[in-house]
């Protein structure tokens, strides 16, 4: 399945890069390129309950979830309830989102905002940094060690922190001193299971070979969380952030169901 999402966005990109240049891109972005961003990791550290609430209509593994959420309706609600920031699928053909949901989720909340995308390629950061993002998905397997250090030095150049996301051990390798956050995504690539005891299993590694918590990025937890006492459980472990779309998008008050798992979250 990756394969395929890699080459679509392949593609994707090129044909994005021949309708809309990047020179074009910036003189059409103007002052938002100048925007202020907010700290993504920040607002995570300081959060008692660092829930990154996220927007997205659909995924390859569970079809759509709800396919007419509005990112207007929806944002504002994330934000109100207590999200400490906002996840926002930008990846059309297999999440149902665009990059005008993340311009619209710009205009509507002053949180934390990360492009959650497949990005393979410098022009994306620029996208996103135009259309609001405060933030980035870099995702380990989807990139090589290389490549993943030189986007990470673009979006830092841009002001956009970057979110840098793994399955495994051996995908720590990843892992540069520029890196805000880890993320560890519970889902198995291949196979579409989640199981949240990934998270606990490379909690455990990453603090033998991270020992150092002050220089080392902030841990995310993603996917397949749907109860508060698991996050309850990952704090306990070192995560500061978790990452939850399908638990909040899958009813049809998703604000509202966010609102209510942080409240039993809270003491």
């Amino acid at each position: 399945m990756i394969d395929s999402i890699l080459a679509n966005k392949r593609r994707e990109v090129e044909r994005q890069k021949q309708a809309v240049g990047l020179a074009t891109l910036l003189s059409m972005a103007g002052e938002r390129m100048e925007r202020p961003t907010h700290s993504m990791r920040k607002a995570l550290a300081c959060s008692s309950t660092g829930i990154i609430a996220e927007f997205k209509r659909k995924s390859p593994s569970k079809g759509w979830l709800f396919p007419e959420a509005s990112v207007e309706n929806i944002v504002p609600l994330y934000q109100q309830g207590g999200a400490a920031a906002c996840s926002i699928l930008t990846d059309g053909d297999f999440f149902g989102g665009s990059l005008r949901d993340l311009q619209t989720a710009r205009r509507k909340a002053d949180i934390p905002l990360l492009r959650k995308d497949f990005i393979i390629d410098d022009y994306q950061l620029f996208q996103a940094r135009a259309m609001g993002a405060d933030a980035v998905l870099l995702i380990a397997a989807a990139l090589t060690k290389e490549t993943c250090a030189s986007l990470t030095r673009t979006a830092h150049s841009l002001r956009l922190e970057v979110l840098l996301e793994i399955h495994n051990e051996e995908e720590l390798a990843w892992l540069n001193p520029d890196i805000d956050m880890l993320g560890v995504n519970n889902r198995n690539l291949g196979t579409f299971h989640t199981d949240t005891e990934t998270s606990f299993r490379l909690a455990e590694y990453i603090r033998k070979t991270l020992p150092d918590e002050t220089t080392s990025p902030l841990l995310v937890s993603e996917s397949g969380i749907s109860h508060p006492d698991t996050v309850r459980r990952l704090r306990q472990v070192g995560f500061r952030g978790f990452l939850i779309g399908e638990t909040f998008m899958k009813s049809r008050q998703p604000g509202e169901t966010l609102a209510k798992f942080i409240e039993e979250l809270r003491p």
